[in-house]
């Protein structure tokens, strides 16, 4: 790996602390243990990071911690079935300036990616979904980015860049290959209404932690649909998950999280994970880190239940729809996968856009959207997705 310099090894008391059982998930990850002995990547998966940074933690400092405490529980669960190819490459130290971090890991991360190996960021704040962006930015990939979060960290026009105001830097970047940002679990009281209005006005998806919670399978074509997965562990309940110097008595429960965390690693689409602000300062008996590990563990069982459906490289594996609509010329056109029984539709492959956005016409959906076509309404998702094409 040429941006291995960036990184040092994990503590080998994790390692040590095993034992014999050799059906623990840590005895079959390749650790990064010592400077002269650089975990291969051949036949490679998924790779795990840590990253010791919290300068733009916006009061949330130590959550630069977190690896190894996610570490610390991760390795002492059992492995499913399923044949895990994972590589933990150790620890992102703290740069210089905060700069010097993200420029650390956009460059591990691109490279990972570019070898399709799907890294998972552990710890650190939120601010690092910005040099996850930027790795895909060097790539020239256009994207869809998914928060899972209790606000939108959109910042103000004073703010600079941190956990609290990602967000904008991404949107302000030029040349910019941000094509969708979806929030899952917003909480208003946390929220500018303007905030909200500025999503709005911009096609993106935002979605309340109520309206997810009574019906979290909705989440799935969302997740489906990203790029990258940037979660903030302040969007769970300070009774589940009290790491976080700001944690809040609302939120989502652990096991929400950890199928939302399934549902990602299922998504084909999905190239990066992070897992952010876990402050083991505020999580005495590891409670945090060990809900992270869990979703760890589950996304890592999505990911080996990928079925790498694509309507349109492989149209042989789904079934084609046409719902007639009034004023929308042919109408929609949907795909149902024979593979998992999972939905997509037909947003503009016809409609002369630029080849980079050509991927983001087919979008995820649910048979509820194919249900409401059916009524002669066109779907809010086909909508937005149509008017960002546009």
């Amino acid at each position: 790996m040429e941006n291995r310099y960036f990184l040092q090894p994990i503590d080998q008391g994790l390692a040590i602390q095993l034992g014999g059982d050799s059906n623990l998930l840590g005895r079959h990850i390749r650790q990064y243990l010592d400077h002269n002995d650089f975990p291969g990547l051949e036949s490679c998966h998924i790779a795990l990071i840590g990253v010791r940074e919290d300068r733009g933690a916006n009061g949330n400092q130590g959550c630069a911690q977190a690896a190894d405490s996610i570490r610390k529980h991760l390795y002492r669960l059992h492995t499913g079935a399923f044949t895990p190819q994972i590589a933990d490459l150790g620890n992102i130290p703290a740069g210089h300036t905060i700069n010097d971090t993200y420029f650390a890991l956009s460059e591990i991360l691109a490279e990972l990616i570019q070898s399709d190996i799907v890294p998972v960021i552990l710890g650190g704040s939120q601010d690092l979904t910005f040099a996850m962006y930027n790795a895909f930015a060097r790539l020239k990939r256009v994207i869809n980015i998914t928060s899972v979060d209790r606000q939108f960290d959109i910042g103000t026009n004073e703010t600079e860049l941190h956990s609290g105001s990602y967000l904008k830097k991404i949107i302000i970047q030029q040349p910019n290959y941000l094509f969708n940002f979806t929030n899952i679990g917003f909480q208003t009281y946390f929220v500018d209404q303007e905030a909200i209005k500025l999503m709005e006005s911009m096609y993106f998806d935002i979605y309340r932690l109520g309206a997810i919670r009574s019906a979290l399978a909705e989440t799935e074509p969302l997740l489906r649909n990203a790029d990258i997965l940037s979660f903030d562990v302040s969007v769970l309940r300070a009774s589940d998950a009290p790491g976080h110097a700001f944690a809040s008595p609302n939120g989502f429960y652990a096991e929400e999280a950890c199928q939302m965390a399934r549902y990602a690693g299922m998504a084909d689409r999905l190239t990066a994970l992070g897992l952010f602000d876990l402050n083991p300062l505020y999580d005495p008996r590891g409670m945090t880190a060990h809900i992270l590990a869990q979703m760890i563990w589950f996304f890592v069982e999505g990911y080996y239940q990928r079925k790498h459906e694509d309507p349109i490289e492989k149209p042989e594996d789904f079934i084609k729809y046409t719902v007639p609509i009034e004023g929308y010329g042919e109408g929609i056109v949907f795909f149902r996968s024979k593979l998992s029984d999972r939905w997509w539709m037909d947003v503009g492959t016809n409609l002369n856009i630029k080849p980079q956005f050509r991927r983001h016409a087919i979008v995820p959906c649910t048979a509820n959207d194919y249900s409401i076509a059916g009524q002669n309404e066109v779907p809010d998702r086909w909508l937005k997705a149509y008017q960002k094409l546009m």
